[in-house]
């Protein structure tokens, strides 16, 4: 839970739409009239945007499971006191585009790392701090593939995740699926196929909820 404001993630896959909602939820909010951090991991910081370049674009630099989630706490520990915690200390709502739930899909059921130390890690880096919900933008691996290659048609440099095999992406989207059938409190499941826009009133219809004062 938060200290003060609301805190919301966004997970998924490569070309599940994550982005694209993290980033509409939170000008829908600001339209609102909500102060809104939006964040993105890893970066969010001078540091964890030159961890990013390393973790996501460094080519020639070879990352074993562990270096990588040692690599993403780091940049999460930094986002965690640098951004997140003040803000939400101020009352506003924080957007994170992932948090540490992508280090356990993506490092722990992606790769194989142990996912007890990757839980070890990641509560030393955020002090125990959880976003209040998470959506999970899930798509078949197919779309998501397809969607990826559409990207890669452009300018997009290479990226350390988006070019691993099938059998990753597979293994990836089962262990979303994991994390968010074993903490249905706080994970949305979101079907990212449909129209961008039926999304993203499914997800505004959601944080309303959360927006509503509570009554004593």
């Amino acid at each position: 839970m938060s200290p003060a404001g609301l805190f919301l993630s966004f997970e998924g896959g490569e070309g599940s739409g994550k982005s694209v909602q993290a980033r509409a939820l939170a000008d829908w909010l600001r339209s609102n009239g909500r102060e809104v951090v939006l964040t993105r991991e890893p970066g969010g910081t001078l540091f964890g945007e030159r961890v990013r370049e390393v973790l996501l674009h460094a080519k020639d630099v070879s990352l074993a499971p562990a270096a990588q989630a040692l690599l993403f706490s780091a940049a999460r520990a930094q986002l965690v006191a640098e951004v997140i915690r003040p803000a939400l200390a101020a009352g506003a709502v924080v957007v994170a585009d992932r948090f540490f739930d992508s280090t356990l899909a993506y490092q722990g059921y992606g790769y194989g790392a142990d996912l007890a130390g990757l839980m070890a890690i990641t509560r030393f880096a955020t002090a125990d701090l959880r976003p209040r919900r998470t959506f999970l933008l899930d798509v078949p691996v197919d779309v998501g593939s397809a969607r990826r290659a559409a990207r890669r048609s452009g300018a997009n440099r290479w990226d350390r995740f988006e070019s691993d095999g099938r059998q990753f992406h597979d293994r990836l989207r089962a262990g979303y699926l994991e994390l968010a059938a074993a903490d249905t409190a706080r994970f949305v499941l979101v079907p990212g196929e449909r129209a961008l826009e039926v999304i993203a009133a499914e997800i505004q219809a959601s944080v309303a909820e959360l927006l509503v004062p509570s009554r004593s």
